[in-house]
């Protein structure tokens, strides 16, 4: 490797905010409401399934990042464990992936901060301004991501007491549709969509060569991470169901809103939209970030092309990587809807967890932190969530692998002869 690594420069509560952000901001705003539209009160119980298969590939993760502390995530960890062509699956899955959540988080801030005919252009101009901030430096991305979670869970809170307070709720609500009338794969397609929300622990994995300690600081941030926002989305899916029931759930666009203004503090739907339009920008913030890494590491190892590895002289990030990413979503923005862009997300993202999963499985005794079985049961979960899927995202998700698979196939051909 000719190029020079990159900074350690991150603490735990660093590494844990950068997770919590990448979740809050992808889960509180954007998926309650898909997820009420497939499986109504139903989305609770899939709510547990998919923090428990998180669970699982957070346990993966943070057993392979303490023995591979390199940027890349599962895209170094599936060379390593099982060869180069799963390395490959879990990092295109992953960019392919996470690149159409920053698409699904522009939007969102944009919803939440302009009027509709400027939506798209705001989207954009909030891509740039992020990547500039990560251009500078994996410090300053630390440093405004914990401002903005610091704000988003402020803004929760009020929404909460809000809600509860402010506007009549009823525990029939929650009872209302009952599951039988929902079936199982309903319930399971909403697991399937609620993942989505806990994907951001990832970004912890990927940024593992900037992390002081990583060895013993990436396996607690990950779960630490894991289990505030898994804390975070229970109080606050229980909140909108009771205010607004799943019905007006499945079809608000801005639910934690909608469920403020019934009530008497609807006063406070401003501050909500500030929430939201933080929240996203947070995720947006730490996506880019999580995105260019894995883009780096894949460069290095030339699965994709070798100059987007270069590292910054100066600000030791992987700006050409991130300037790519930049460019990428900003074409998205201004032509993708933002609803779609979740299951796509879950299809390349359940996809690198399956390769964690399988990757983790083999690993020594001697580098074990959890249990095997655990493996077992998060590469199962992600299969059976990937099969629950819409199947257009399923659809689009394995057209966009076989490009991937195709491209890298072509590159090895000249070193075959």
């Amino acid at each position: 490797m000719t190029d020079p690594p990159l900074a350690r420069r991150l603490g735990l509560a660093d590494a844990v905010l950068i997770g919590l952000g990448s979740m809050v901001g992808a889960g509180v705003f954007s998926a309650f409401a898909p997820a009420a539209a497939v499986a109504g009160a139903g989305l609770l119980i899939g709510l547990a399934i998919a923090g428990a298969v998180a669970y699982c590939n957070a346990t993966a993760s943070a057993q392979l990042a303490a023995q591979y502390p390199v940027s890349g995530g599962t895209y170094v960890y599936g060379r390593e464990r099982l060869g180069n062509w799963w390395g490959f699956i879990a990092g295109w899955g992953f960019v392919i992936g996470k690149t159409a959540s920053c698409a699904a988080m522009a939007l969102t801030f944009a919803a939440y901060a302009v009027p509709t005919p400027w939506q798209r252009p705001a989207a954009v101009a909030a891509v740039v301004t992020l990547a500039a901030v990560n251009y500078r430096g994996i410090t300053r991305t630390a440093w405004l991501t914990r401002v903005i979670v610091g704000l988003v869970l402020f803004v929760l809170t009020v929404t909460v007491i809000a809600a509860l307070t402010g506007a009549p709720h009823d525990i029939a609500h929650v009872v209302e549709e009952p599951i039988g009338n929902v079936g199982p794969h309903g319930v399971l397609q909403s697991a399937g969509l609620l993942f989505f929300t806990f994907a951001g622990y990832a970004r912890i994995a990927t940024m593992g060569e900037e992390v002081r300690d990583p060895r013993r600081t990436i396996p607690r941030a990950i779960v630490t991470a894991l289990a505030i926002a898994v804390a975070l989305y229970a109080v606050v899916a229980l909140t909108v169901l009771l205010v607004l029931g799943p019905r007006r759930l499945a079809t608000s666009r801005a639910p934690l809103a909608d469920a403020v203004a019934v009530g008497s503090w609807a006063w406070a739907v401003p501050v909500i939209a500030v929430g939201g339009s933080a929240a996203a920008l947070g995720a947006l913030l730490a996506l880019i970030a999580g995105v260019g890494r894995t883009t780096l590491a894949m460069a290095r190892h030339a699965d994709l092309p070798r100059w987007l590895g270069a590292v910054h002289p100066r600000h030791q990030v992987p700006h050409r990587a991130e300037i790519t990413v930049a460019v990428v979503v900003s074409a998205l923005v201004l032509t993708v809807d933002l609803r779609d862009a979740i299951g796509f997300s879950s299809f390349g993202v359940l996809l690198y967890y399956l390769v964690a999963n399988i990757s983790a499985f083999t690993q020594s005794p001697a580098q074990r932190r959890f249990p095997r079985w655990l493996q077992v049961v998060g590469a199962a979960g992600c299969l059976l969530l990937v099969a629950t899927l819409p199947w257009q995202a399923v659809l689009a998700g394995l057209l966009v692998c076989a490009i991937g698979v195709i491209y890298r196939a072509v590159r090895l051909v000249p070193s075959r002869g």
